[in-house]
């Protein structure tokens, strides 16, 4: 990773998991869920610099990357704090689910630097996003992309 890409993980990571261990953050149920947020965003960044990535897909991959940093977004990070990176995670995951529908899968799980298997998280992200973020949020990330 890139200093200024280590840094924005390091911290991200370091802030969601000190707030997963507070009173507030241990009671969120989508905890595990919200900690895919860091190693997200360095998919992302792979993704984007990836030459095996058709360029369109690269786009979405920037958009998500600067979707993840910037401070506007639907559930802003300054308003819920890190609880509010759970629309970045559940965009991020919609849009590597698009990725994957058009490029070969060992493309993304060659820069997966998670834990599991990312096809399983994404499907498993998918199929809970109504639930985590609500019916109207979940269509406004969809029209994002």
């Amino acid at each position: 990773m890139k200093s200024n890409e280590m840094g924005f993980y390091t911290v991200l990571r370091s802030r969601i998991n000190e707030w997963l261990k507070s009173g507030e953050g241990s009671k969120y149920r989508w905890g595990n869920i919200l900690m895919l947020a860091p190693d997200l965003f360095h998919l992302t960044y792979k993704l984007s610099t990836d030459p095996d990535v058709p360029v369109t897909e690269k786009a979405k991959m920037v958009a998500m990357l600067a979707y993840f940093i910037s401070p506007l977004d639907i559930i802003p990070e300054a308003l819920f704090g890190p609880v509010g990176f759970i629309d970045d995670v559940i965009l991020a995951v919609y849009a590597l689910n698009g990725l994957i529908n058009k490029t070969n899968t060992d493309i993304v799980r060659r820069h997966w630097a998670g834990d599991g298997d990312i096809l399983l998280l994404i499907q498993k992200v998918l199929t809970a996003a109504e639930k985590i973020v609500g019916r109207g949020i979940w269509r406004k990330l969809k029209r994002r992309f």
